[in-house]
């Protein structure tokens, strides 16, 4: 199906749903109490998405936010009340009943929130070709919304474009656990369902790498739908464009403390547990952001771990058979391969099937913020207990 045909449709389907009152995408978890003192009803009826922006929750005074696919306007209008009277946001949508509906009100929440001028615009355009200069964003959001472009990589290097050096996204989507095959690419009904133009969690991850993002991880995820045997997903994922790094830093070394024996960063970087590796400033940058931090311990010498330092983590599988219950694991960054101490190797966005045992240890701290679990049993597994391997280990 032609770029251009998806783009109509897709914006034709929402037009249509906000006189039909259809429910699009899955359902979002706003707190609706909450934005209905000083969000119109005309607003909040035709919120569509698969997750409130974890995003707004680090939202500063002063910040420019951006909202990719902006609809009727609830997340700008959030974000305006975030960033005060000083701050300001753009949103970016391609549906003209929808820009309609946003830009009518945007002056109605500029007075319930007590401001003297509404500090949100909202500009017609497409998200892989954003009306938005150079470098002028801090943070950006999307809500189940890159899902529907035809180019999501444009979509990738667009952000990157337009992202401030320190700036961050934090974006919602819908990706899938296997390749959308070709029937439903181009089926136009389930593109506006955020089915047909769902990537895998590897591709999407992966092409927010690619475009020049680092830190990309998981911020949370909630299983939707299931289609053909194919899994589709919400995730919520965070990541940065670093700004340039000092040349001169008092981090020299990097020490990974675990629970992961080893792992594989986005430049390609591998860590042994234990063993401290020289970095550069720009990499001690990257190591210092929440995701890293937990993981590693930054010092000026070299500092080398052994299990009997209270720093070193490391979480052992229950010696006891386990059950194959269905279970598929898939590693959501910022790492791109890991392995535990029973000796699987997870890369990113790719599914490998897990033991009773093994989701017992990714479900532990440490483990469980960067894994995506699914089940692929059709019905409840009934397995007997086995012993994974000769030794008494895990699979």
């Amino acid at each position: 199906m032609p770029t251009d045909d998806i783009t109509q449709k897709v914006s034709e389907r929402y037009a249509d749903a906000v006189r039909t009152g259809e429910e699009m995408c899955c359902p979002t978890s706003y707190d609706m109490g909450h934005l209905k003192t000083f969000i119109p009803e005309e607003v909040l009826k035709i919120s569509y998405g698969c997750g409130t922006p974890a995003g707004l929750k680090t939202v500063r005074a002063g910040e420019t936010i951006l909202d990719i696919g902006s609809g009727g306007g609830i997340d700008c209008f959030e974000a305006s009340r975030l960033v005060g009277p000083t701050g300001s946001v753009i949103g970016i949508d391609m549906t003209d009943t929808m820009l309609e509906i946003a830009r009518k009100n945007a002056s109605v929440v500029a007075a319930n929130l007590g401001y003297s001028t509404s500090n949100v615009e909202f500009r017609k355009g497409l998200a892989d070709a954003m009306p938005v200069d150079d470098g002028t964003i801090d943070l950006i959001i999307s809500n189940c919304v890159i899902n529907l472009a035809p180019d999501k990589r444009a979509v990738f290097r667009e952000m990157y474009r337009v992202a401030k050096p320190g700036g961050r996204f934090t974006v919602s989507d819908i990706v899938s656990d296997q390749t959308v095959p070709q029937y439903l690419v181009h089926d136009t009904q389930k593109w506006g369902d955020c089915l047909s133009g769902a990537l895998t969690l590897t591709d999407y991850m992966n092409g927010m790498t690619a475009a020049g993002f680092l830190g990309i991880h998981l911020v949370k995820f909630s299983p939707w739908r299931m289609i053909d045997g194919i899994h589709f997903f919400s995730v919520t994922l965070t990541g940065y464009k670093l700004p340039p790094a000092p040349t001169v830093s008092s981090v020299q070394y990097a020490t990974l403390r675990g629970p992961f024996s080893r792992l594989v960063n986005e430049r390609g970087t591998t860590y042994q547990r234990g063993i401290p590796q020289s970095i550069s400033p720009e990499e001690a940058r990257l190591l210092s952001l929440p995701p890293f931090a937990e993981h590693f311990l930054l010092t000026t010498q070299p500092v080398q771990l052994d299990d009997h330092d209270p720093r070193w983590s490391a979480v052992l599988p229950a010696n006891a058979p386990c059950t194959w219950q269905g279970h598929y694991a898939l590693l959501a960054g910022p790492f791109v391969e890991t392995a535990d101490d029973d000796h699987h190797v997870y890369r990113r966005g790719e599914p490998l099937e897990i033991c009773s045992k093994t989701a017992a240890v990714l479900e532990t701290n440490g483990y469980q913020s960067h894994f995506v679990i699914l089940n692929r049993a059709g019905e409840r597994a009934n397995g007997a207990a086995v012993t994974c391997s000769p030794a008494g280990g895990c699979c």
